[in-house]
């Protein structure tokens, strides 16, 4: 190529000015002419470059280029603009909320998405960042530590004295990888928040400007010349790069805390089929899905939202939820979720929920609700970090003056005072908790259990008594009706119809059973006005302006009614464990519906396995006595109890608390909610009613009481892991602190350098994380030695 053809915009050999006009290359700054033969068209607009080289590097990376030339930093190219509506807190400060990424202002600690996503940019940014900073500076921290290892007075072949060299060489380090270092430290200071970026900043300054005084105003003592004993740059760029290491470590182990719940984010599909008016059948995203879209699951597709099966039937594989290892059965008229794995047929449904509002998306938001709740023990360590700080910077200028006045001199006290500064770490102690709670919940989510919160897992691992529900509960919670009793006046299917007709507006298992053998019977629901129920008695209404009531005897009796409940045959039934139904029209009996349930396969061995742990057990029911006697004659149990109110549940449990027990309540009903919610742990069934749900601090998706078990090993391991973060935490710094203030030397001799005060400083909080991802390995379903 001549020089006139020079695509960079180099004048022609005789001097004359080219008269197209130039564009600028936008990787290396250079002018370009129009006629370059490297051009790129992106978004519309032409790019064009000086040669191939900085073609193929904008190709490979545009954002970042034209990141550039809008003036931003890498760091800021390379972090995402946030999501609309996306908010961002802190691990360690809940109450801090913002829609910005970027560091919290009371801990430095980077912020963290509060609805996660499989991808989080601003946190890979960030490992990003650190990772450029800290390469960049260790090169330039090898060679200092060596020149300082070496000897001030070694004869090396340096054009500068050895302090100027190590000045000049720390500079790109100081200048511009201790940055972030830096930043946080200041930020601290102006939010009046100090927190470990106070101390790491203030003893990296501290040796950095003692180093440059003496390098250029070097004056003697009774040790030597501070000009070449008195140089502590290699200090100052070790605990940056060290610190900058440790970052990388600490946010890699952070990101693995979140592994569970992108687990269950990954569950969701991207795409749907729908089924248009026409019948045509279209691909969309899972985003676009309107509630009543009728969609196609085909097999070994994943069911992309909630919704009703319409048209087919298949097996769908629900462990993904519930933890239940087995295919369940989906015809039309069933329940599907989002999330779960369709096995074997093609089926239509009709989505119900989308969105954030699907089951699968509202479980992973009570997760990441419960990981940002803070544990109760977590409140001996926020009172000490909130006077930790000043506690290491006092004890840091006092070591700093007496070795400097009674000891070696300034120098030494230098040493020490930042060594002091270094090793404190009060992240350790604010990351004990919040870790191990953001792994157990996970790991809980993977396993079908939803804790409310960080109190609800550390109260379940000091419960001693454990209250429970029977139907629905301990038993499977699907009744079917067993006999039929008339009065002498009433037909069966007369009785049946009036019982069922009033069950179609309440959720419990006895009124579906009712609903369910009506029309088994093909029997025609009258329609019901003025309905109620009447929590933990039945329910009534008003059927042909008839006032009508289906329940237990304390419910009849209120109504007044005249015969009496029951006969000898109704008798039997109750004392073989059958739940009796007595049905009312106006103030006459219309007879007694028998049904019986079954107890849960998993009932007696997790009872068993509870009790044996030393929980008392204890089961509290709203059915007859007798019957509740009965149903549970063979399970291990310290106490039945039978015939209760919702009121008698709740006032049960709050027996056990002021004898100084600490209870679990286990139920699924709305008639359990008061307990639930009376209860130090509220425990309910995954298929309960929403009040139960909504009251209770932990929720079993999969239903079964096994669950209950899985959730206490859980629970202990967590507490166990948490009281060894702290124990962890406090151990460096009570062994640590004194160290570097040099308790040992007059004994030993020995003096703790700030470079390993760095390493043991990053340590504390690598530590603390890798001991709470050791939750991870916890294998819920095998016994407990």
């Amino acid at each position: 190529m001549t020089p006139s053809d020079s695509c960079c915009g180099k004048p022609p050999a005789d001097g004359a000015v080219a008269e197209l006009p130039m564009d600028k290359d936008p990787v290396c700054g250079m002018t370009v002419k129009p006629e370059s033969p490297h051009v790129l068209v992106m978004d519309g607009k032409t790019w064009r470059f000086c040669c191939t080289g900085c073609l193929q590097k904008f190709r490979s990376d545009p954002e970042r280029f034209l990141a550039r030339l809008a003036g931003l930093s890498d760091q800021e190219a390379q972090t995402p603009p946030p999501a609309p509506g996306a908010q961002y807190t802190c691990p360690m400060h809940p109450e801090i909320v913002t829609d910005q990424f970027g560091d919290c202002p009371l801990c430095g600690m980077s912020l963290e998405p509060m609805f996660p996503s499989l991808t989080d940019a601003g946190a890979d940014a960030e490992l990003r960042d650190m990772r450029q900073r800290f390469f960049v500076a260790l090169p330039f921290t090898l060679v200092i530590t060596g020149l300082a290892m070496s000897g001030h007075g070694a004869p090396l072949p340096l054009p500068l004295p050895q302090a100027w060299v190590e000045l000049l060489l720390i500079l790109p380090v100081m200048g511009w990888s201790a940055r972030p270092v830096l930043q946080r430290g200041l930020q601290s200071v102006r939010m009046r928040s100090p927190n470990m970026w106070t101390l790491i900043g203030l003893g990296t300054l501290s040796a950095f400007l003692w180093s440059c005084l003496v390098t250029f105003l070097p004056w003697p003592s009774s040790t030597g010349g501070l000009g070449t004993q008195g140089v502590y740059f290699e200090a100052a760029a070790v605990i940056v790069t060290l610190t900058l290491l440790g970052q990388m470590l600490e946010l890699r182990a952070r990101a693995r805390t979140g592994e569970a719940l992108r687990a269950l984010l990954e569950l969701a599909p991207s795409n749907a089929h729908l089924i248009a008016p026409d019948g045509s059948e279209k691909e969309i995203p899972v985003s676009e899905v309107l509630v009543g879209d009728r969609l196609r699951v085909r097999p070994g597709e994943k069911i992309p939202v909630d919704g009703l099966l319409v048209e087919g039937r298949s097996e769908v594989d629900e462990s993904m939820l519930t933890g239940e290892p087995l295919p369940v059965l989906r015809e039309p008229g069933h329940r599907i979720n989002a999330g779960t794995l369709n096995l074997t047929g093609s089926f239509l449904m009709q989505a119900r929920r989308v969105g954030n509002e699907t089951r699968l998306a509202q479980i992973v938001l009570l997760v990441a609700q419960a990981q940002r709740t803070k544990a109760p023990m977590q409140s001996l360590a926020d009172k000490v970090a909130g006077i930790f700080v000043w506690v290491v910077v006092a004890v840091a200028l006092v070591s700093f003056i007496l070795w400097g006045v009674l000891g070696p001199g300034w120098s030494a006290g230098l040493v020490n005072g930042v060594a002091v500064l270094i090793i404190a770490c009060p992240c350790a102690l604010g990351l004990a908790t919040p870790m191990s709670i953001t792994v157990a919940t996970g790991l809980g989510a993977l396993h079908g259990l939803l804790f409310r919160d960080a109190a609800a897992i550390e109260r379940l691992d000091a419960v001693d008594t454990l209250v429970i529900d029977k139907t629905g509960t301990l038993t499977a919670g699907k009744p079917a009706v067993e006999n039929i009793f008339p009065c002498r006046d009433a037909s069966a299917g007369d009785l049946l119809q009036k019982a069922a007709s009033l069950a179609q507006g309440s959720e419990h298992p006895l009124a579906r059973a009712l609903v369910d053998e009506a029309r088994t019977r093909n029997l025609t629901l009258e329609p019901v006005t003025e309905f109620s129920a009447v929590i933990g008695s039945g329910m009534k209404g008003v059927i042909g302006g008839v006032p009508c009531a289906a329940g237990n005897r304390a419910l009849l009796e209120a109504m007044r009614v005249a015969q009496p409940l029951g006969t000898p045959a109704v008798g039997t039934a109750i004392a073989q464990g059958a739940t009796v139904v007595h049905v009312a029209l106006g103030e006459h009996l219309l007879g007694s519906i028998t049904l019986r349930d079954r107890l849960k396969p998993e009932a007696e061995p997790t009872l068993r396995l509870l009790r044996e742990g030393g929980m008392r057990v204890v089961v509290a029911s709203g059915d007859n006595p007798e019957a509740t006697r009965a149903m549970t004659a063979n399970l291990p149990l310290d106490e039945v109890l039978g015939g209760l109110s919702p009121e008698d549940k709740r006032a049960l449990v709050a027996r056990y608390q002021s004898q100084g027990r600490v209870v679990a309540m286990a139920g699924d009903g709305s008639n359990d909610a008061p307990a639930l919610a009376q209860a130090d742990v509220g425990i309910a069934m995954g298929q309960g009613t929403d009040v139960a749900v909504a009251s209770a601090a932990l929720t079993l998706l999969k239903g079964d009481l096994q669950g209950i078990q899985t959730a206490r090993k859980l629970a202990r391991a967590s507490c166990r892991n948490m009281r060894q973060n702290l124990g962890f935490a406090f151990f460096y710094n009570a062994l640590g602190i004194p160290l570097a203030a040099g308790v040992l030397y007059p004994f030993t001799g020995w003096l703790l350098s700030p470079m390993f005060a760095a390493v043991a400083m990053s340590l504390s909080s690598v530590s603390v994380i890798s001991n709470a991802l050791r939750l991870r390995r916890l294998r819920l379903h095998a016994p407990e030695r």
